[in-house]
């Protein structure tokens, strides 16, 4: 039993917005996805990180959720930046009845236990995002109360996050985020969201007593990064 992670799928089944267009390593990555994928077996757990359909709304979605459906074993969602198709969770539930999709689970105000440890997060935020509006501030300030919802429904229990935007970057912190992770005392935090260029301004490794990973799609080579073998 293995738990995986790997964010940015950036499926197109339901919308015309392939990623080959970008060049570079994401030509075929449909079909690298699938390879990559193929590691996972019905026994293990995969934590998706955001950005998983170019759709606009559930139902263009469909094509893309039967994609991820095919993948062996629990998958737990967590939003990403693109993802518009997102809506609500008992919407989501439904939809997934409606369309026989099993095992697919939002992290969202909530966690998931995994052994002994509990599976933590949320989007999160990003400087690229303004935040001087009061609508920008208003979702910046959601994110925050998501997050320590997650983190305090965790207990005692040793604690993962998984986010879609990177907590850290290079000449950026968004220290609220850090402030909670210090808090709840976490030791391993996953992001995802940097492409291309991107990626050599990440920050990876120990800092603060938290070790940081990327592990969007590109970055990792459309293969699922092993978080607990």
């Amino acid at each position: 039993m293995a738990l995986y992670a790997i964010g940015d799928l950036h499926l197109c089944l339901g919308a015309p917005k392939p990623m080959d267009i970008f060049g570079g390593a994401w030509v075929g990555y449909m079909d690298k996805l699938k390879e990559g994928l193929s590691v996972i077996r019905p026994e293990d757990t995969t934590i998706l990180l955001g950005d998983l359909s170019w759709a606009l709304d559930l139902q263009s979605a469909q094509a893309d959720f039967a994609w991820i459906n095919e993948i062996p074993g629990q998958k737990i969602l967590l939003k990403g930046n693109h993802d518009y198709w997102w809506s609500t969770a008992a919407k989501f539930e439904k939809f997934c009845k409606e369309n026989e999709f099993e095992n697919l689970h939002l992290l969202n105000n909530n966690c998931y236990s995994y052994g002994d440890y509990a599976i933590c997060g949320t989007r999160g935020w990003f400087f690229e995002e303004e935040r001087s509006g009061q609508h920008d501030e208003k979702v910046f300030k959601r994110e925050l109360i998501r997050l320590e919802a997650s983190l305090k429904a965790a207990g005692e229990k040793p604690k993962l996050v998984f986010l879609h935007y990177p907590p850290r970057y290079k000449g950026y912190e968004c220290p609220e985020i850090l402030a909670l992770l210090k808090q709840y005392e976490v030791r391993r935090c996953f992001y995802g969201h940097l492409h291309g260029g991107s990626h050599k301004l990440a920050m990876e490794g120990l800092w603060d007593n938290v070790e940081y990973r990327l592990v969007s799609a590109d970055y990792i080579g459309f293969r699922p990064y092993t978080v607990i073998f």
